[in-house]
């Protein structure tokens, strides 16, 4: 049975963690989650996932630590040993996100979440973010407000900043890209099946490098049975992925 865009996607969240061993990953949203415990069920077993408040979980609920969100702060966020899955409202070229507002910032047009822990996320960590829908309104030339800071954003801070930041890769539902490009550019990594360069280019506001873009690779047996019967039987992953 072949996979859907949803069940492509999670395995394409869940291989953002590949190699990242022992440390706290931290999925906002359900396909980070999805992805995220799929790579603690198959090939990372050593992530620890954060509940966001104060326990580390099993990947069916089960309290297997405590993380109290001080000592999250204090001991983990600080030193690089997290990998955050965000979203984005807007991201452009150089990683540099949005999830404040949309307009001027003096007045704008639509309030959202405000910058919360972005900054110091991209600064202290590693970073990704998940984009359920691949469009010019997200994937945009400048952001509005800079919440989580970009690669050109990083280097004008100096060496101080630049020491654990790394925003590592973007999801959508097109794609998966990185920031390899010249001058630390959005690159093409992978386009899911069926995706064309052509799709991509129209629903972004900025050029993407596509050197040496491969196809995402899609979810095997054992790895569709955990998606479908144990991780999300309920299929909610489809709704927020469209086809």
């Amino acid at each position: 049975m072949s996979a859907t865009r949803a069940e492509i996607a999670v395995v394409a969240v869940a291989e953002l963690f590949r190699g990242d061993g022992e440390i706290v990953a931290s999925p906002m949203g359900l396909i980070p989650q999805l992805g995220a415990k799929l790579a603690r069920s198959t090939f990372e077993p050593d992530l620890l996932m954060s509940d966001g408040e104060a326990y580390l979980l099993t990947t069916d609920g089960v309290v297997e630590g405590w993380q109290p969100f001080r000592k999250m702060l204090d001991t983990i966020v600080p030193h690089g040993r997290r990998h955050v899955v965000m979203g984005a409202n807007q991201i452009d070229r150089y990683g540099n996100q949005n999830i404040s507002a949309i307009g001027d910032h003096a007045r704008p047009k639509k309030q959202l979440l405000g910058v919360r822990g972005a900054p110091g996320n991209t600064i202290n960590h590693r970073t990704s973010y998940w984009v359920p829908r691949h469009s010019k309104r997200v994937f945009v030339e400048t952001v509005d407000v800079i919440s989580g800071v970009g690669y050109d954003n990083a280097a004008k801070a100096g060496a101080s900043a630049q020491k654990y930041h790394d925003v590592h890769r973007v999801v959508s539902n097109l794609g998966v890209f990185d920031f390899g490009g010249p001058d630390r550019a959005m690159r093409a990594v992978s386009l899911h099946p069926g995706v064309t360069r052509d799709e991509v280019v129209a629903a972004t506001a900025f050029e993407i490098d596509f050197t040496g873009t491969g196809t995402s690779r899609e979810p095997d047996g054992g790895e569709l049975r955990l998606i479908r019967e144990v991780l999300d039987p309920k299929s909610l992953r489809d709704k927020e992925v469209p086809a």
